[in-house]
């Protein structure tokens, strides 16, 4: 579907085009990558960043992250591009996008070889690691990420880098970052037919995570929750570096829809509700507190009515407990509770709700903090929120994509960007030919 990312060379710098498309909003961000100074670059950041272009508005013709009708979500994504071009005094002509639909998923694959007491060389770099991707995903899947979680050496773990090392056996474990291959082909059909040519797309859950999370927070391990409007998607980090992500169908457009019909309101004026005066733990002057709700089909001129905030909170808190228990379950069912550590970060329009990250700790038995865009000082004011995490990690995302394989064709075949890991590459193909 789309060719591999190249990677902002170090020393250099680069103009980088990002769009997030969600179900309830889209934004653009046009953006200059300029090297840091020596010695003041961050981990994984080697580029300071300068917002030269942003766009944002409503999304239209997008149903939890999946393009329900096509002609809408172009008008949709043309508007917001095209706001982020005229500040940045320049036409856009390939983007990255983020990618939250299409039930994302993980698996992780390990293989060991043989060195014969050989050590490991650059020049020993090859190509493609079909074998993985036969066994890792489905025909309708494509990889989005396949990311190196760590090699080791006769059995010894922790080994950052193999090359001149010598050994009898070498393993490597691979974390591949799956979607379904249809909705993603409609999103970059959308972004086509606005004359954008898709450069890559990056999860979501990886991308708020890139833009929320700390150094420390990485390497002892940190699960990362995102929000979104019609998708809540979870990514788990440890030892720098990701190794799980997983998604559920539910988010925050649920519980406006969830207020919109216990209150008999419109669903625009369920998010101003929600937004205004929604918290998921009770307050002792719920019961007191009125607001006003106009309902659906009262007369122009009517009084409107009103609901105590009590009512509404009551409304909101089961569907918020609904999504931290699915999630909950789905890392313990995985196995990764305890590899995400003690600590949980919240990023997404939904995790700005009042009391969320008080309810979370509780469900979770975990620290949680509530995670906004780190690192990136030309971010505009509207864009320095919690929402706008995943647009943020996507500017992060080409100054580290050179550590991970990709898909050269999506749903075919795997090659190794990293040229120290091609030999590896072939090592783990003739494993897996051979155990099949």
């Amino acid at each position: 579907m789309t060719a591999r990312l190249k990677p902002v060379q170090a020393g250099q710098s680069k103009l980088v085009s990002v769009i997030d498309i969600g179900s309830s909003k889209i934004s653009c961000i046009v953006a200059r990558l300029t090297p840091r100074p020596e010695g003041r670059s961050l981990r994984g950041r080697t580029h300071a960043t300068q917002v030269i272009g942003f766009g944002y508005g409503k999304s239209r013709g997008i149903n939890s992250g999946v393009i329900s009708d096509l002609n809408l979500a172009e008008q949709s994504i043309r508007s917001v591009v095209s706001m982020a071009e005229k500040q940045a005094g320049l036409t856009i002509e390939s983007i990255i996008v983020n990618i939250s639909a299409g039930e994302l998923g993980s698996q992780t694959f390990s293989a060991s070889v043989s060195l014969g007491g050989l050590e490991a060389e650059k020049a020993d770099i090859a190509k493609v690691l079909n074998s993985v991707n036969k066994a890792s995903v489905q025909k309708d899947r494509s990889i989005i990420h396949a990311l190196p979680i760590g090699f080791s050496l006769d059995g010894q773990k922790g080994v950052l880098d193999p090359i001149g090392m010598v050994g009898e056996e070498l393993g490597v474990d691979v974390a591949v970052i799956s979607a379904k291959t249809l909705p993603m082909r409609n999103i970059e059909l959308a972004l086509n037919r606005c004359h954008i040519q898709v450069q890559a797309f990056v999860a979501t859950p990886y991308a708020s995570a890139l833009s929320t999370m700390v150094d420390d927070e990485a390497q002892l391990g940190v699960a990362c929750i995102d929000f979104g409007g019609a998708t809540t998607s979870v990514s788990v980090f440890s030892e720098g570096k990701m190794v799980f992500c997983d998604s559920i169908a539910i988010g925050g457009d649920h519980i406006n829809q969830d207020i919109a019909h216990a209150l008999s309101i419109s669903i625009a004026d369920a998010e101003r509700i929600k937004t205004v005066y929604a918290s998921v733990l009770p307050g002792q002057l719920d019961e007191r507190e009125l607001i006003a709700i106009n309902p659906i089909g009262s007369l122009e001129g009517e009084a409107p009515a009103a609901i105590t905030r009590a009512v509404l909170n009551k409304i909101v808190r089961p569907k918020i407990e609904e999504i931290l228990q699915t999630v909950r379950d789905r890392l313990i069912f995985a196995k990764m509770m305890d590899v995400s550590g003690r600590r949980f970060v919240l990023s997404g329009g939904a995790s700005e709700l009042t009391g969320l990250s008080e309810m979370a700790r509780r469900i979770l038995s975990r620290h949680v903090r509530i995670g906004r865009p780190l690192g990136i000082a030309s971010l505009p004011v509207q864009a320095k929120g919690a929402a706008f995490a995943t647009i943020a990690g996507m500017l992060i995302y080409p100054q580290i994509s050179h550590h991970e394989y990709i898909a050269s064709n999506f749903g075919r075949s795997l090659r190794f960007e990293n040229n120290y890991l091609s030999r590896v590459s072939n090592w783990l193909s003739k494993s897996f030919h051979k155990s099949n």
